[in-house]
């Protein structure tokens, strides 16, 4: 099986000029936990948003500067600070034996799928593992 077996397509994205409020408030309005990052300039992957990291920024704003200074933060702090940018993308074709490696050996849930140009061609996140392994019992 290869990674477009399983992967989600029309991923949502966020630009990398982005704020973390954008990036907070895109989250909740569209239901996502992981985030491609692309440029502004030629919308090619640029890094990743993982709601795990999210979730300790807001944290860590909220302890820092207290409950009403957090949106203010959150609109001037840019989304670059807080984005991964060490990881491999894949491909569609890569084979997800290769992928589920990465999984167990890894902290991100998740990771783009790219075209050769850069652009986000999908995502796959762990949880496509999981569905993936249910399937495989239930027909075992």
């Amino acid at each position: 099986m290869k990674v477009q077996d399983i992967m989600t397509a029309n991923v949502v994205c966020i630009s990398d000029g982005a704020s973390i409020k954008d990036a907070h408030q895109l989250m909740q309005s569209r239901g996502v936990r992981h985030l491609p990052v692309i440029s502004e300039v030629d919308g090619t992957l640029v890094g990743l948003l993982t709601h795990k990291k999210m979730v300790a920024t807001v944290i860590g704003l909220l302890n820092r500067y207290g409950s009403g200074a957090l949106e203010r933060r959150e609109r001037y702090t840019p989304l670059a600070e807080l984005m991964e940018t060490d990881f491999t993308p894949l491909t569609s074709t890569t084979p997800l034996t290769e992928v589920v490696d990465y999984f167990v050996n890894n902290k991100l849930g998740c990771l783009p799928v790219i075209d050769s140009n850069r652009k986000v061609l999908g995502i796959i996140t762990s949880s496509d593992f999981v569905k993936l392994c249910a399937q495989l019992l239930k027909h075992a």
